[in-house]
């Protein structure tokens, strides 16, 4: 096991009566301006991260069963987040409260070491997204997407791929068929 997964575990095991919300679909987590105060073990269901501009919105991450999902600058700084995070099916969450997550993070020195190795895990993917993004060729992207989440398709609606993919469902959808 990874050590970032140790770690989340560590925070699961010892969080046992954690609160657990159940969100419907088209829920929020979190709306753009207000604060982060926890990170999100989904235990069923999908999410997404997006954020929106005057244009358009602009899915920018997805979340289903075994991820961690957080507006993570607004976590990290607690500024207002600029981001939403929807439910787009029935979705279990456990929630882990940012000071706990600190509790358990700094009661040794293992500990540490493994959320460090958390935030790294999230820096790397965060990473990737801006590598898929710069990725002219929208067969490229979705191959690079698919190598490191092949179920996605199962997870998530088209459209919202599509977007994730800053391409039209259209598009999507002839790439996969060719």
């Amino acid at each position: 096991m990874k050590p970032e997964e140790l770690f989340i575990k560590k925070l699961l095991d010892d969080i046992s009566s954690a609160e657990v919300k159940i969100l419907s679909k088209g829920e929020y987590i979190i709306r753009e301006g207000q604060v982060e105060q926890a990170l999100y073990f989904i235990t069923a269901g999908a999410v997404r991260v997006f954020h929106v501009t005057e244009f358009e919105e602009q899915t920018i991450r997805f979340g289903y069963e075994g991820s961690i999902i957080t507006s993570l600058s607004s976590f990290v700084t607690g500024k207002p987040s600029e981001l939403f995070i929807e439910a787009l099916r029935k979705t279990e969450l456990r929630i882990i409260p940012k000071q706990h997550l600190y509790e358990i993070a700094n009661a040794s020195a293992e500990n540490l070491g493994q959320y460090i190795k958390l935030l790294e895990s999230l820096v790397v993917q965060q990473m990737e997204r801006e590598i898929d993004l710069l990725t002219e060729s929208p067969t490229k992207r979705l191959q690079r997407v698919l190598t490191r989440s092949p179920n996605l398709f199962q997870e998530i609606p088209l459209k919202y791929i599509a977007s994730y993919l800053r391409m039209t469902p259209e598009t999507l959808s002839r790439i996969r068929n060719s």
